[in-house]
């Protein structure tokens, strides 16, 4: 949290709606958490402003569209120098097909998710990175075989504790 601004229960019962839906009309999501229309536009506002909302986006049914392909990599820098992480993080912010890139703890630097068209061409997104020299030792993959839980949406409810900085 930043400080500057608290959240109370209508802003999270907001933010909860307006991952539910980003589409809701101001006067349904007004209705949802229990407001007029005009404060529910206001905080909806306040709350983009105050970076709490970050964006709106659509989610789409790939299956519909073509065949993909996800898959998780472990990967393990080289070495292990400040500069070695912004190397890597730089080089694989420029690939299309990484979906995710998470510094985590444990037996490997990173965990990247990718979707791409086919096996093969996850194989040739990982010989380009290893043609780059972007100071990858080594990595593993984990071909995706099926997904039977996806969540867009975070538990906000359930993340935020008593000892945060929001009235709820």
């Amino acid at each position: 949290m930043n400080g500057l601004m608290k959240l109370d229960r209508i802003d999270i019962n907001i933010l909860v709606q307006l991952q539910k839906d980003g589409r809701i009309s101001n006067v349904n999501l007004a209705d949802a958490v229990g407001l007029s229309p005009s404060p529910c536009l206001q905080r909806v506002k306040r709350l983009e402003t105050a970076g709490f909302i970050t964006g709106y986006e659509a989610h789409i049914n790939l299956t519909k569209i073509t065949d993909s392909v996800t898959v998780f990599t472990e990967v393990t820098l080289a070495d292990h120098r400040r500069e070695d992480f912004m190397r890597f993080e730089g080089a694989i912010r420029e690939v299309d097909e990484l979906m995710e890139c998470h510094l985590i703890t444990g037996g490997y630097d990173y965990l990247l998710r990718f979707i791409t068209r086919s096996i093969e061409h996850y194989q040739e997104v990982i010989e380009n990175l290893l043609d780059a020299k972007v100071g990858i030792d080594k990595y593993f993959s984990y071909i995706v075989i099926k997904s039977p839980i996806m969540k867009s949406s975070v538990p906000l409810r359930s993340l935020i504790s008593r000892h945060t900085q929001v009235e709820y």
